[in-house]
């Protein structure tokens, strides 16, 4: 065996010897710690049963002085609580001496009552055998029963109630009246002066002025053919006569007369008349007036401030440029109630917008009423229904002579901006006939009460004078009658503005002296 060989040997025995000496050791060790630790714990569990011993006696002690006190204070609690209620019961025993002596004191006061009861009873009978022999005493003395003195005075009283009744109402009209004058005066004056707008009275004709009197033959044309022609396309007569140089174009149509009047005009100016040259100028003219009317509508939207309005209604209002009403041209006429009810809208607290797009609208029916059948409210009514128009215009304008009673604020504005523009110094103009008409009317009106003796229509129709019978009316009689006088005229009347009626009683005292 070699020396590495002998030395491997070797330091395995060694090895070996020291694995069995160490694990000998670490026993022996082991088995030390083991009764080090069974004596440790030993000890430990006795001092732990000690301690608890003495944490049980503590624990015990503890909850024995507890008990006691809760006992104590459950002692001092009954104590308190017996003395509370025999203070109630002692409480209780006196209300039911004091409702005993209450009761005994109204018992007392009960029989006190039932006594005095029956001496009323008796003074009550006692004294309406009294009142009965006075009354019989009375009915003797003044021969009269006791129903008749009774309606004798309640006639009386009537009388009085009555006559204070009327002077009272008389005093609180005049007021009303005076002031309401005074806010409307101002308030029409106030929009009159915002919106002063220019009147042009128009007629159904129109002249369109010559160079020369030799124009008029070239205008009649060979066997006349220029002047049917310019007569069959426009529909429009042509006055030629002795008047100097100038033609008169007479037709209802105010539009087709603007067309006519233009195209003439054009003639004049480019000098070549014949038939096909007519027809070719009417027909430019047309466009013309169309353009116009559009435009004329728009400035009319733009200058009361209407908006969101539909076209076709443009081109309506449009063409009242060239309508009249009384020789009042009417798109200027509705421009100003359209200003005049927006204004006492702004006023009043109403609705300035609307009162404004109700009185623009208002006589839009005039714009066709030639070409429809109907008056022009029901055909502006109805063509504002087929345009969509809004319901509280359409009744504004329904409303705005009379045909259906004005139901909103609105609609009565547009009455009186209406009725202020139409009865505007030189707004309109009436016939002779009509106007002697309404003054006779006016005055049969008044004449037909009894007790008026005479009556004079003045102030061109805006007043009525009424001369009454001194006897038949008295002062208060006065007011009723001036009442019923107005209602008719209303009723039976048509008229612009206002009609003043003033009664007038006179009494004459006459003596002679001898």
């Amino acid at each position: 065996m070699t020396m590495w060989a002998v030395t491997a040997v070797i330091s395995v025995i060694v090895g070996i010897i020291c694995f069995i000496l160490g694990g000998a050791y670490k026993q022996s060790q082991g088995e030390g710690k083991l009764k080090n630790a069974q004596q440790t714990a030993s000890k430990m569990v006795e001092d732990a049963l000690k301690e608890s011993e003495r944490i049980k006696k503590e624990k015990i002690i503890e909850a024995k002085d507890e008990i006691i006190t809760l006992k104590n204070e459950l002692d001092k609690e009954s104590r308190s609580r017996r003395e509370e209620l025999q203070l109630v019961e002692k409480r209780v025993l006196q209300r039911e001496e004091m409702a005993d002596k209450r009761s005994e004191t109204l018992d007392a006061k009960e029989e006190s009552l039932l006594k005095k009861d029956k001496e009323l009873i008796e003074k009550e009978d006692t004294l309406n055998e009294l009142h009965a022999k006075q009354i019989s005493e009375l009915e003797k003395i003044s021969k009269l029963t006791f129903e008749e003195a009774r309606q004798l005075l309640l006639a009386d009283v009537e009388k009085q109630i009555s006559r204070e009744t009327a002077l009272l109402i008389k005093n609180k009209e005049l007021e009303a009246k005076e002031e309401c004058d005074k806010k409307a005066a101002e308030m029409v004056s106030y929009a009159i002066q915002r919106c002063a707008a220019d009147h042009v009275a128009e007629t159904t004709v129109s002249v369109v002025n010559l160079p020369n009197d030799e124009m008029k033959g070239r205008i009649i044309g060979r066997e006349g053919r220029n002047i049917r022609t310019i007569e069959n396309l426009t529909g429009i007569d042509l006055i030629i006569d002795d008047t100097p140089e100038a033609v008169i174009l007479s037709g209802f149509d105010p539009v087709r007369r603007e067309v006519a009047r233009l195209s003439l005009e054009k003639l004049i100016v480019d000098g070549r008349i014949h038939p096909a040259r007519i027809e070719e100028t009417i027909k430019k003219s047309e466009k013309e007036v169309e353009a116009k009317i559009r435009e004329m509508g728009e400035q009319a939207l733009f200058d009361t401030n209407v908006i969101k309005l539909h076209p076709e209604l443009t081109k309506l209002i449009g063409r009242l440029h060239y309508r009249t009403s009384y020789g009042q041209n009417v798109l200027k006429h509705s421009i100003e109630v359209a200003n005049l009810a927006g204004v006492m809208a702004d006023e009043l607290g109403a609705n300035a917008r609307l009162a404004r797009r109700a009185g623009m609208l208002h006589d839009i029916g005039k714009a066709i009423d030639h070409e429809v059948e109907g008056s022009h409210v029901q055909i502006g009514v109805d063509t504002l229904r087929k345009y969509k128009e809004n319901k509280e215009v359409i009744h504004a304008v329904e409303a705005h002579h009379g045909d259906v009673e004005a139901s909103t604020i609105e609609a009565v504005l547009v009455q009186a901006a209406d009725a202020i523009s139409a009865a505007r110094p030189g707004a309109r103009r009436e016939t002779l006939e009509s106007y002697t008409k309404r003054l006779e009317k006016l005055e049969e009106i008044a004449n037909s009460f009894d007790g008026v003796d005479k009556s004079f229509a003045i102030q061109a129709g805006r007043e009525i004078r009424v001369m009454v019978k001194p006897e038949q009316v008295d002062d208060l009689q006065m007011v009723h009658v001036a009442r019923e006088i107005a209602k008719t005229v209303e009723n039976d009347l048509d008229y612009p503005g206002h009609i003043k009626v003033n009664i007038i009683r006179e009494t004459r005292a006459v003596e002679y002296a001898k």
